[in-house]
């Protein structure tokens, strides 16, 4: 007991620490005011330093929109659109079929895409054929190696599908 009380009078007697430095959700986030977005793919480059408002990305963890200020993080794209807007609102959409989203504390973000097309290049009715392939060719495998090709060949035939409709 005599050592509990001293215990408790040490730990009273000290100064209390000041609280970490956290930013609370109703308080501005400190950083640039506008995001330096850059979008790629080995074909083709989309944007380069370019000043967008935000941008809408699929991921495999869930789709989510980045803003100037956003939380440092890295993610894997999964099949699906990312679109973006720019700063006179319009918005911009284009297919990934995978790839990688990178934002920095900076609100410097790059999204580099396996495979990135607009949407209007995109035709639901070959879709819609191509998934059929697809749905044969899981099917037809013959060992665990072709089975899991064509069923990553599904997976973007079932996004494009539902990105089109």
């Amino acid at each position: 007991m005599f050592r509990a009380r001293r215990l408790l009078l040490r730990l009273a007697s000290r100064p209390a620490l000041p609280p970490p430095h956290a930013r609370g959700y109703a308080e501005p986030a400190a950083g640039p005011a506008a995001m330096a977005f850059t979008f790629a793919s080995p074909t083709q480059v989309f944007y380069n330093g370019a000043h967008v408002k935000q941008v809408d990305v699929p991921t495999l963890t869930g789709s989510f929109g980045i803003l100037a200020s956003h939380v440092p993080t890295l993610q894997v794209l999964k099949p699906g659109v990312v679109t973006v807007h720019a700063e006179d609102g319009t918005a911009t959409k284009y297919f990934v079929s995978s790839g990688s989203v990178t934002v920095h504390a900076d609100s410097t973000v790059q999204v580099l895409a396996e495979e990135a097309v607009t949407m209007d290049m995109l035709d639901l009715a070959t879709a819609k054929s191509n998934l059929e392939k697809a749905v044969s060719e899981v099917a037809a495998a013959s060992d665990e190696a072709a089975k899991a090709e064509a069923q990553i060949k599904v997976e973007a035939n079932e996004a494009l599908v539902k990105a089109l409709e």
